[in-house]
């Protein structure tokens, strides 16, 4: 099992184009990503990591060609993640383990992480917080080929105010209780937030990520009381928009929700008690919103455990799954911009596309939920120029799975074949 593994893996690091002159898949069902209506018998023909053709019925290979026949599958685009958290995988032990794990013991679990994430069928994911290092490593191990994962942008670090939810000594004992700042990712005031954005520009961040509220996770009494003033978020997305950086907020509670969305942010993560008024204004200003229901519900369903949760936490996370889900209901109908996240790290890696069942049982169609994963994703992330649908001159990014997802979501779960840039690491 070793060997085939090993085998497998240094098959994948070649390019496609090193070893045919054409890849061509026979897709048996197709979905394009941008939410139309399925196609039956295409073909996809790939050359140098990027589609050039699409084309109806099964085209011929010729010498040197490579034949990939999903005839009895549905082939549709690598999916995106829009929340992830790769460094680690939430147990009884998080709390503790930073006191006994080196950088390099992180570095070298999120691998196994990132490979879990890729063999399910996700090929570009957001990493939406961290030890400030890490995902930027793992990000560039990923480019080189020195390991297996999704393509990553990342925000590095999270940025906190002093006791806010991204601040890394919270309920640290008092000698380790230090006043961490920007470089760490806490600010008090505008000139600290500036410097955050450009110490994670510094450090090599794609995009910049936020904590606006409380969090269901920190060892903190509230989750949802705003942490961030308005001039300081105004700050720091005036400052990303210097550097060309998206800003992702994280934010349950409405006020914290309100001020950011007035900043201007991008996206709003979670978003658990948005109210009518809130939803309204990020109708108004175009704030994509990435839900994480998956996250709510796995955190009430350990907080029925005791002694899983410290005791501050427990309560916070009991609540918060089934608000989540009357949350969604709310939002979808009004029409606010959803794109597809789960905060796996939280819930286990691998286990992604459970978000898509619950996205469907709270009333969203399988095809625009699969389109929050594709298209709409990629829009957020603005590569919807090269990535998120299935198209010529894109990158060839392709999924297949089992079964028909448009008639039971839970076939997302059965993927068989994932390619990405061309590159194929799991197939039948």
């Amino acid at each position: 099992m070793r060997l085939l593994w090993i085998l497998s893996y240094l098959a994948a690091s070649l390019s496609a184009g090193d070893l045919y002159a054409s890849t061509i898949i026979h897709a048996g069902r197709f979905l394009d990503g941008r939410g139309g209506d399925p196609q039956t018998e295409v073909s996809i023909v790939i050359d140098d990591g990027r589609i050039t053709r699409i084309e109806k019925g099964y085209v011929a290979a010729k010498e040197g060609d490579r034949l990939i026949r999903l005839v009895d599958r549905t082939v549709l685009p690598g999916l995106m993640d829009m929340h992830t958290h790769l460094m680690s995988q939430h147990s009884k032990d998080s709390y503790t383990e930073r006191f006994f794990m080196d950088q390099a013991d992180y570095a070298l679990r999120s691998t196994m992480y990132a490979r879990t994430t890729l063999l399910a069928g996700f090929t570009t994911v957001r990493d939406l917080g961290d030890n400030g290092v890490n995902s930027v490593a793992l990000r560039k191990a990923i480019d080189n080929g020195w390991t297996v994962g999704p393509r990553i942008f990342t925000s590095g670090k999270s940025l906190a105010t002093t006791g806010g939810h991204a601040d890394p000594t919270n309920a640290l004992r008092g000698d380790f209780k230090r006043d961490p700042g920007p470089l760490e990712g806490v600010i008090n005031g505008v000139d600290d937030a500036r410097k955050a954005v450009r110490q994670r520009y510094k450090d090599g961040a794609d995009l910049i990520k936020l904590t606006a509220t409380g969090g269901v996770l920190s060892l903190a009494a509230s989750g949802q009381n705003p942490q961030f003033s308005e001039e300081e978020l105004q700050a720091i997305v005036a400052t990303a928009k210097d550097y060309n950086m998206i800003v992702a907020v994280h934010a349950h509670g409405t006020e914290g929700i309100r001020r950011a969305v007035l900043a201007g942010v991008d996206s709003i993560e979670h978003g658990t008690f948005m109210t009518d008024e809130t939803i309204e204004l990020m109708k108004q200003k175009g704030t994509y919103w990435v839900p994480t229901i998956v996250a709510g519900e796995w955190v009430a369903e350990k907080a029925k455990e005791p002694g899983y949760f410290p005791e501050i936490v427990r309560p916070k996370a009991a609540a918060i799954g089934p608000v989540i889900r009357e949350t969604f209901r709310k939002a979808y109908k009004a029409g606010v911009k959803i794109a597809f996240g789960t905060d796996s790290g939280v819930s286990p890696h691998g286990l992604n596309a459970r978000e898509f069942e619950l996205m469907v049982e709270e009333g969203m169609p399988a095809l625009e939920a699969i389109t929050a994963a594709t298209q709409t994703a990629a829009k957020l992330l603005r590569i919807d120029d090269r990535l998120g649908t299935l198209e010529p001159k894109k990158i060839a990014d392709v999924i297949a799975v089992e079964g028909n997802p448009l008639e039971d979501i839970r076939a997302l779960r059965k993927v068989v074949f994932v390619m990405k840039e061309g590159v194929v690491f799991k197939e039948p």
